[in-house]
Parts: C-alpha cells; sequence; structure tokens
C-alpha cells in the first residue's frame, strides 16, 4: 500500500491512504471503468464503510476486515458489481443507499437514507448529501471532523472540471448544478477535498471559478 496520498491511483496499482482526524482514508481504482472505491476506518474502533463495492471483490477484501457498512452512492451497475460478495464474504450488517436508486441494486438496502442524515463509522459518521441529476438518487457524503478541511465523496455526481453525466437532459442538468451550488459549493470551504468516482481528486476551491463555465456550456 502507497502511503504518500496523491490523490491518482492506476487500474489494477495499489491504494493509496491518508489519515483524516479520526478515520483512515483508503482509495483504490477497480474495473474495466476505474472506478474509485474508498474504505473510511474509524482510527478508534477500526470499523470500517466502504463507499461503492464497484468491482473486483478479491482487491477490495483484503482491505475490509471489519467491514460493517457499505455505502452505494447510486444505481450505476459499474458501481456495484462486487457489491453481493463484499457484503456476504465479510457479513457487513448495513447496506446503505437512498430510497430513489435502492431497487436497481443487487443487494437491498438495510438502511434506505434522505439528504441530511448521519451513517456512523465508529465513532465519528459522515453526512448524506442528496445529488439529484446524475441519477436520481446519487448521493454524496461528507466527512466535516470539527475546526478541520472537510471530505467529501461524490461519486458521480462533481469530478475535476465538471458535474457528472446527465445525458444532455437539459432538466438533469439543472438539478444537478443547482444541488451542487446550493448543496455543496454554497456551504463548504475551498479547503474541502473531492474524492469523485472516477480519476483524481480535486478541491472545492479548484472547482469552483468554473461553475458559470459550466453552467454555460450545459454539461
Amino acid at each position: 500500500m502507497i502511503t504518500e496520498y496523491t490523490g491518482h491511483v492506476d487500474g489494477g496499482g495499489p491504494p493509496i491512504t491518508r489519515d483524516a482526524p479520526g478515520l483512515r482514508i483508503t482509495k483504490i481504482s477497480v474495473g474495466p471503468y476505474d472506478n474509485d472505491a474508498y474504505v473510511l476506518e474509524c482510527l478508534e474502533t477500526g470499523e470500517q464503510l466502504l463507499i461503492d463495492a464497484a468491482n473486483e471483490a478479491p482487491r477490495l477484501l483484503p482491505l475490509v476486515p471489519r467491514l460493517t457498512t457499505v455505502v452505494t452512492t447510486h444505481s450505476h451497475p459499474d458501481h456495484f458489481q462486487a457489491l453481493a460478495e463484499v457484503v456476504a464474504r465479510t457479513g457487513a450488517r448495513l447496506t446503505v443507499a437512498h430510497p430513489l436508486d435502492a431497487d436497481g441494486l443487487p443487494v437491498r438496502p438495510s438502511r434506505l437514507v434522505e439528504h441530511g442524515e448521519p451513517i456512523g463509522v465508529g465513532r465519528q459518521s459522515v453526512e448524506v448529501v442528496h445529488l439529484r441529476g446524475h441519477t436520481p438518487g446519487s448521493i454524496a457524503l461528507l466527512y466535516a471532523p470539527d475546526g478541520q478541511a472537510p471530505h467529501l465523496f461524490t461519486g458521480d455526481c462533481l469530478f475535476p472540471g465538471g458535474p457528472g453525466n446527465t445525458k444532455k437532459d437539459p432538466a438533469r442538468f439543472t438539478q444537478l448544478m443547482d444541488d451542487l451550488e446550493q448543496r455543496v459549493f454554497g456551504v463548504l470551504p475551498d479547503e474541502t477535498w473531492i474524492y469523485p468516482g472516477h480519476g483524481d481528486d480535486t478541491t472545492i476551491g479548484a472547482e469552483r471559478p468554473h461553475l458559470a463555465e459550466w453552467r454555460a456550456r450545459g454539461w
């Protein structure tokens, strides 16, 4: 495992890890679409939460010996190919998704969450941010330790360079941009670290100057 955290991982390559206050964050790229999966581990209890059991269960399983919760950010198949195997092999007691995307998943969520709800990770917790548009039930997860820079895991809703794919549907694009501006850029500081569902990390500060540009181009 690489311990210098750069925000970049290669498909088939080793994971990278960093420590935030209270949580250890591990990122790995899996599957043919280079999906980013994230493991959040409570530094006090060792309990773990996995964001998107996307693919390649044999590469994910060694990272999650104390897995209690799996969160699926949305119902696109590239984000849940390993979900059933990971849950079966680890005995994770909670599977989590938004109700609007729950029916598309191979494992029925044991907990359905709405905007603003907390999800526990040992003695820490992350907050659900519902970002509509990429899918109806797309969610991000916010970890905001007191007095420290927040960490936002955005699934396919926000990437370096723009919002997620809305299939050239103006209504879906407008909804996603509205939610991003109101629920992400409108409330989080520039130092917020962004962990997307594919590709490299970014920050709110790096992306904020381009909001008007994204609106104008329509994607």
